[in-house]
């Protein structure tokens, strides 16, 4: 029998690593290669509106670097550009950007020092003739704190005196913004909600709720009508004492409207909940991730919970353990090792209610870099290993898998990591990696980092079934540049991606998408 499934595993992998070979559905094609003033940038949002693409860019000046505006670029369906823009503005705390009715939307967060109080503003302008106004959407008395922004979800400073997050929908018709701050002696927490219309929908004071728990929220899901706000995150207990067994947080879904909120706990003893996401689905209710069996993030395996979108009621629980597959892939062996570091990255439905999620192998290390004069400390950030699972509509657990990848940066994190695209019932990655990926023992394979001098750009798939195969989509002799991988424009409807390839002042549009290319590459 271990003979027969070794020769299986065997047969597997040799088809899954000549899958290079078999030509996926996927067809790209590439912008106009143009340069710019701005060398140094980053992207602060890209978005899509009436078949353009609208890229909002902060660039950077002085020494050492800061932000000096933010340079808008149009491009139009064959990815001409079609107009730009400088906004002479550069902003302490942009947040994001959005599109919506022909208005480019800037979300900022600002301190202003004659009313002493935190404001998130909106630099709005219309696409076709550019001219900026501001509106102020919130404000919160409080004093100035180093740092506003709880831009780290997974590790948050609830003792500054003021902390905010923003959290958009998965489809971008909404956001949500926490404010955690003091008046007087009280911590007070509010929640509001605004469709990207700008519209208030919801206003809630959940400050009662953080006398015991301070929350840090990761995940939102909105209801259409934009009249329920589900967060889902981890509670901190304050006060509570805990013996060696436990962990000093659990993870919450808190249902909230203008008329009240209910909170479902996940705190089964002996199971600890991971990386969970709220899935609103035909107005079904689910929430999938991780378990741990113990309290260090070990994971064991895959959770489904079905809730009552309602009432927030638990209607159907499953714990599905890592399979021997999953196992062999991530390890070459069946072992009791360490799964953990895990974040949730993209959710993907099938017409059968089927759900193909994703997580991502992350983790920051500090280490030391030496200069000419002076050592100094750095972080470095990790995204190696992607790990994709297929649920039944029950919640049953019928495949998982690991595809090993290892990359590291101190830099911009939008060449790094990968971009998840699910069409009927196959999950397709998109990542950067060196020219070919290396072959480890036991018939397995590692991509590697290769963004900084190769920018070749891979599509790995899992079909249905759970069985893997991979192509290089494009090498460095037709995009010379690197490639944000992870930062594209996705557009579901038309089944595509746009991806933005930058090095320094040279920039590039590339489009990725499935079924018959309507040109061939020879034909371009």
């Amino acid at each position: 029998m271990r003979f027969q499934k070794r020769h299986a595993l065997l047969l597997f992998w040799l088809v899954a690593l000549c899958g290079n070979a078999q030509e996926m559905p996927i067809h790209y094609d590439l912008g106009e290669n143009y340069s710019d003033r701005y060398k140094f940038s980053t992207v602060l949002s890209i978005n899509g509106s009436d078949e353009k693409t609208v890229m909002v860019r902060t660039y950077y000046g002085g020494m050492p670097l800061r932000p000096k505006g933010h340079f808008i670029a149009v491009y139009n369906a064959d990815m001409n550009l079609e107009t730009d823009y400088n906004y002479k503005y550069a902003g302490k705390h942009m947040v994001d950007g959005f599109v919506r009715n022909g208005q480019l939307y800037l979300l900022e967060l600002k301190y202003d020092d004659r009313s002493e109080a935190y404001t998130y503003v909106v630099h709005q302008s219309p696409l076709h003739d550019f001219n900026f106004t501001e509106r102020t959407i919130l404000s919160v008395p409080s004093k100035a704190v180093l740092n506003p922004l709880a831009v780290n979800k997974y590790n948050r400073n609830f003792g500054n005196g003021f902390s905010t997050a923003t959290f958009f929908n998965d489809d971008r018709s909404a956001f949500a913004i926490t404010v955690h701050h003091r008046e007087g002696k009280a911590e007070k927490y509010h929640m509001y909600l605004y469709g990207t219309d700008l519209k208030q929908q919801m206003v809630y004071d959940f400050s009662d709720q953080i006398v015991e728990k301070n929350y840090a929220f990761e995940n939102i899901a909105v209801s259409k009508d934009l009249k329920t706000l589900y967060l889902m995150g981890k509670a901190y207990f304050k006060k509570r004492r805990f013996d060696a067994k436990e962990r000093r947080f659990q993870y919450e879904l808190v249902r909230v409207t203008n008329s009240g909120h209910q909170t479902q706990e996940f705190n089964e003893g002996g199971r600890f909940p991971e990386a969970l996401k709220p899935l609103l689905s035909d107005g079904e209710l689910t929430a999938v991730g991780f378990y741990a069996d113990r309290k260090d993030k070990r994971y064991n395996g895959l959770v489904y919970f079905k809730l009552d979108a309602k009432t927030l009621a638990l209607q159907t629980k499953k714990y599905n353990p890592f399979s021997e597959q999953f196992m062999l892939d991530k390890f070459g062996r069946e072992v009791n090792a360490e799964i953990k570091n895990l974040i949730f990255k993209d959710v993907h439905i099938t017409e059968k209610k089927e759900i193909l999620f994703s997580a991502e192998e992350y983790f920051v290390t500090t280490g030391n870099d030496i200069g000419d004069s002076s050592t100094r400390k750095v972080e470095n950030y990790h995204y190696n290993d992607i790990v994709c699972a297929k649920l039944a509509a029950d919640g049953t657990m019928e495949w998982a898998r690991n595809i090993n990848k290892t990359e590291v940066t101190r830099g911009d994190e939008a060449y790094a990591s990968y971009t998840a695209f699910g069409k009927d019932d196959s999950m397709y990655f998109f990542i950067n990696s060196g020219e070919h990926p290396q072959k480890l023992g036991r018939n397995r394979i590692i991509f590697k980092q290769g963004y900084s001098k190769n920018p070749n750009m891979f599509v790995i798939r899992l079909n249905g079934s759970g069985e893997m195969d991979y192509q290089k989509l494009i090498d460095d002799k037709e995009v010379r540049l690197p490639i944000m991988v992870s930062r594209p424009l996705i557009d579901k409807e038309r089944g595509q991606l746009l991806f933005y390839a930058k090095r320094g002042s040279k920039k590039q549009l590339v489009k990725v998408g499935f079924g018959v290319p309507k040109t061939t590459k020879e034909g371009k």
